[in-house]
C-alpha cells in the first residue's frame, strides 16, 4: 500500500466513515452510485476494480458488458447529504483485460484525451472554463405519460409576466437556498464567483470560477448532486430542462473559456478586436464552423430546441461578437486582460459536461489548426445583432433547429472530434443511436397541444 493509499486510508478512520460511494456518470449524464463497506477499500479495488454492467450505462453491449470501476483518489469528499458517514470517488471505467485498460468511451477519460491533444499539438498546456449554471426550482411539479393520459404541471411563484433578473429578497424567494448549496459546495472544493435569480420566474443561476476540462466537468457533477439532493431535503422540484415552461425564458449553459500555454493566456493580444488574438479569434472560428454537429453534444436533447428558436432569448445564429447575448460566442468586455475570453451561449445542462466540453475544445483546437478566418464564413463580428442586409444574412450560419438535424450534421462532420482517437467512431455512432431512440419516443406521443389544436377535427 503506498503512501497516498494510506494517507486517505487513515483519512477515512479518522473520519469514520464507513462506506464507500463510487460515482460514475453515464454517456447520456446521469449519475450512478456503486457502494461497498469501507473495509473493501484497498488494494485490490484500486488495482482491480469493481465490476458492473456497463450495457446500463449505455457503454456497451449486453453480450459484451463487463467493465470494472476503479475510484480516482484524487476526487474524494464526503457525503454531505449520506446519514451514514460515506465517502465519494468520482470514479474511471476500465476494461476487464489484465491490464485493466481504460475503457475509450469512459467520459472522463474523453475529457482527458482532450486535454492532451491540447498539449500534444503544442497549441497550449490547458483550457480554463468557467460554467454558469441556469435552473428552474418549483414548490411542486408532476408530469405523467401514458396511452391514455399525458400533462405536466409545474407550480410557478408568480404568474406576473415581468423581467426577474437580479431579483433581491422578498421577490426571490430562494436566497437562504442557494445560501446553503453554495456553502455545500465550497465545502467540497468547489470556488463558486456567485449566485442571482434569473430572467424568468423560479429561475436561477450559480457560476463557478475558472478551473481545467476535467475538473470543470467534475465539479459540474457534483454541483448537480448537491442541488438535487439539496432540493429533496426541502420538498422543492429543481430542474436544469433547457426549456421546461411555455414562451418563458429558458435555462442555459454558458462556458466561459480561454487557453493557457504556461503562465501566459493565448487569447490575449492588447489592441485588436476585443483584445483577442488571432489565434483565439480562429479558436472561435471553430467552434463555429462545427456548430452543427457540436450542437448534438451541446445541446443533446429535444428539450434544448423548444429553447434554441428563432426570435427569441436564446442566441440561434453561427456569430460572435463583443458584448452581444444575441450571438452564440460573446467576448466579454468587462474582464481584466489576464482572463481575456470568450462565452459559448447555445449549450444547455441536459447535456454530459465531458462531451460538451471535450467537443467544444476539440472544435475549437480545429479552428486554430486550420486556420479558419471568420470573415470567409460571416462568422462576424457583429456587436450589433444579426444585419437586416438580405445578402449577408443569407450567408450566416443558422444552429440546427432539432436534435435531429444535429445528430445529421454529427454523422457528415466529426474528424475534429476523432483527432487522437478522442472521440472514437464507436462512441459517435452509440451516441446517434441513443438519440435517435429518444426522438422517435417523444414523436410517438401525442402531445396535449395536439389536442387542442386538432381533437374536434
Amino acid at each position: 500500500m503506498n503512501q497516498k493509499i494510506r494517507k486517505i486510508k487513515k483519512d477515512l478512520n479518522e473520519k469514520k466513515v464507513e462506506f464507500i460511494d463510487l460515482k460514475v456518470l453515464d454517456l447520456r449524464g446521469k449519475l450512478h452510485s456503486l457502494i461497498l463497506p469501507e473495509k473493501m477499500f484497498d488494494n485490490d479495488l484500486l488495482q482491480n476494480g469493481v465490476g458492473f454492467d456497463a450495457s446500463s450505462y449505455g457503454f456497451a453491449k449486453p453480450e459484451k458488458s463487463d467493465m470494472v470501476m476503479i475510484p480516482d483518489l484524487n476526487t474524494m469528499f464526503i457525503d454531505p447529504f449520506a446519514e451514514k458517514k460515506t465517502a465519494v470517488f468520482l470514479a474511471n471505467v476500465h476494461l476487464t483485460d489484465e491490464k485493466r485498460t481504460r475503457f475509450s468511451q469512459d467520459v472522463r477519460f474523453i475529457a482527458e484525451k482532450a486535454e492532451k491533444t491540447l498539449k500534444d499539438l503544442k497549441i497550449g498546456t490547458h483550457g480554463m472554463f468557467g460554467p454558469e449554471f441556469e435552473f428552474f426550482i418549483f414548490k411542486n411539479a408532476e408530469y405523467c405519460v401514458k396511452d391514455n393520459n399525458s400533462y405536466y404541471y409545474l407550480e410557478k411563484d408568480s404568474e406576473e409576466n415581468r423581467n426577474y433578473y437580479h431579483s433581491s429578497s422578498p421577490d426571490d424567494n430562494y436566497i437562504d437556498f442557494k445560501n446553503e448549496a453554495v456553502s455545500i459546495m465550497e465545502s467540497l472544493g468547489i470556488e463558486i464567483k456567485y449566485h442571482h435569480h434569473e430572467v424568468a420566474v423560479n429561475q436561477h443561476e450559480i457560476e463557478t470560477k475558472f478551473n481545467t476540462l476535467l475538473k470543470t466537468a467534475d465539479a459540474s457533477v457534483i454541483i448537480k448532486y448537491v442541488l438535487f439532493n439539496l432540493a429533496k431535503k426541502y420538498d422543492l422540484f429543481l430542474t436544469f430542462m433547457p426549456k421546461p415552461l411555455y414562451y418563458i425564458a429558458g435555462n442555459g449553459w454558458h462556458v466561459h473559456q480561454w487557453i493557457m500555454k504556461n503562465d501566459k493566456n493565448i487569447f490575449f493580444e492588447k489592441g485588436r478586436y476585443g483584445n483577442f488574438s488571432d489565434r483565439g479569434i480562429k479558436y472561435i472560428s471553430g467552434l463555429l464552423f462545427h456548430s452543427g454537429s457540436l450542437c448534438a453534444f451541446t445541446n443533446p436533447s429535444t428539450n434544448s430546441y423548444k429553447r434554441l428558436v428563432r426570435g427569441f432569448e436564446a442566441p440561434v445564429a453561427a456569430i460572435f461578437a463583443r458584448s452581444n447575448r444575441n450571438a452564440a460566442i460573446r467576448i466579454p468586455t468587462y474582464v481584466i486582460e489576464g482572463e481575456t475570453r470568450m462565452e459559448y451561449r447555445p449549450g444547455d445542462a441536459s447535456s454530459n459536461p465531458y462531451l460538451f466540453l471535450s467537443s467544444m475544445l476539440l472544435a475549437g483546437i480545429d479552428g486554430i489548426s486550420k486556420d479558419i478566418e471568420p470573415e470567409r464564413f460571416s462568422f462576424g463580428p457583429f456587436d450589433s445583432g444579426v444585419p437586416d442586409v438580405k445578402s449577408i444574412r443569407k450567408r450566416i450560419k443558422m444552429l440546427p433547429e432539432s436534435l435531429s438535424e444535429a445528430l445529421g450534421f454529427l454523422e457528415k462532420d466529426n474528424d475534429y472530434l476523432r483527432v487522437s482517437d478522442v472521440f472514437t467512431d464507436e462512441l459517435i455512432s452509440q451516441w446517434i443511436r441513443i438519440k435517435r431512440k429518444e426522438i422517435d419516443e417523444v414523436m410517438h406521443a401525442p402531445h396535449p397541444k395536439e389536442f387542442e389544436q386538432y381533437f374536434n377535427f
